[in-house]
């Protein structure tokens, strides 16, 4: 835990998740999508009918996580671009911070790029600091310093709830991690910008011994602070005989950008049901995996049979262990995708899942024909 002193000095030292933005072709379609598919509830808007004239956006929560889902309402601004180039995919994964300055402050001085300086947003319910910086391709940072602040989300936006009754609800708490591809030797100078402008450290690295199958590798290094509430690991491609799951990736989102969410649960197998529920689709798990769990992994409080049903993964460290699935893309490029996870005390990122993962990533990218 970081001491006061230690807090004084560095502003990103208590800091937690805000929200994940989302750029994407139709917001509105897109919403539908997350309420009846993933279970979260819609809570606030801005767009035309709030003075908002070159954007729509959609808010979106469930427990401690909020997404928002932006769409362009013309044809050639950072918006359409973005999704021009990139398809439907993460464009700003915020940051909450006590002080929006000094955090931005300290990335300035750790050589980030400044994308918004500290800006106030005000409304009849108070105010908002936020300050943003570029991270890798075109993935920004934003620093929300929300103080006293009584409205919805931010300023410009409206309440505007809208729940479906219809969708199972998987109770999905918060993000747990968020990954980052990133090309051919860029994965350390990318550790190096989380350590300099957010001050974090390197909880764990993975080379392509560790993560590697008969025809694909890649290499990964988690980056955290000091308390483990914001995990950033970054993938980068390694050689193989055929194309990674890193480089399919690079190709079809034109570069960095966020693989996939990891998202918090507390029952997983009961989160799958209500998914599986809502139609979601999840990677496939070879029946092999299973034969020798318990003696790979040790005692867990899950039955076997449960997991091998719904296709769960379980590793262990010396903390504990944890559980975790992943979901097929979520949009048309084989690009974002969702892991949901439980944590049994466990630190661990599946170290020991990779190999009957990329097996099951492989098959997919066959199917593409990309592999």
């Amino acid at each position: 835990m970081s001491t006061p002193a230690q807090t004084e000095r560095n502003p990103l030292a208590q800091i937690d998740w805000d929200f994940i933005e989302f750029y994407v072709g139709n917001a509105k379609q897109a919403a539908h999508f997350y309420c009846t598919a993933f279970g979260f509830d819609q809570v606030a808007y801005a767009g035309p009918e709030t003075g908002v004239k070159d954007r729509v956006s959609y808010v979106l929560v469930q427990n401690n996580l909020r997404f928002v889902l932006t769409a362009s309402l013309r044809p050639d601004d950072d918006i359409a671009t973005h999704v021009r180039e990139h398809g439907d995919g993460v464009k700003d994964v915020a940051i909450l911070v006590e002080d929006a300055r000094a955090a931005y402050d300290m990335a300035m001085r750790g050589g980030a790029r400044s994308v918004l300086a500290p800006t106030e947003l005000r409304d009849g319910s108070g105010c908002i600091v936020k300050a943003t910086v570029a991270a890798y391709g075109d993935t920004v940072h934003s620093f929300i310093q929300r103080g006293d602040y009584r409205g919805i989300f931010l300023p410009g936006f409206v309440e505007a709830r809208k729940s479906y009754p219809n969708a199972a609800k998987p109770n999905l708490l918060f993000v747990d991690h968020c990954v980052g591809n990133v090309g051919w030797g860029e994965m350390d100078a990318w550790g190096e910008f989380y350590h300099r402008v957010f001050g974090f450290s390197q909880l764990v690295s993975f080379d392509d011994t560790d993560i590697s199958t008969d025809y694909t590798a890649l290499r990964s290094k988690v980056m955290t602070d000091a308390r483990h509430r914001v995990k950033f690991p970054i993938n980068e491609p390694a050689h193989g005989k055929k194309k990674s799951q890193i480089e399919e990736y690079l190709d079809f989102y034109r570069g960095p950008g966020v693989q996939h969410l990891a998202i918090r649960t507390d029952d997983i197998a009961a989160t799958i049901d209500a998914l599986s529920a809502n139609g979601v689709d999840f990677l496939d798990t070879p029946d092999t995996y299973y034969d020798m769990l318990a003696e790979r992994v040790g005692t867990i409080d899950e039955a076997i049979d449960v997991l091998r049903e719904r296709r769960i993964l379980v590793d262990r460290d010396d903390q504990g262990y944890m559980l975790q699935i992943f979901t097929k893309p979520l949009q048309d490029r084989p690009t974002l995708f969702f892991e949901i996870i439980q944590r049994k005390g466990s630190l661990s990122f599946g170290k020991g899942n990779f190999k009957a993962l990329f097996v099951s990533i492989e098959r997919e990218q066959e199917k593409r024909g990309t592999l």
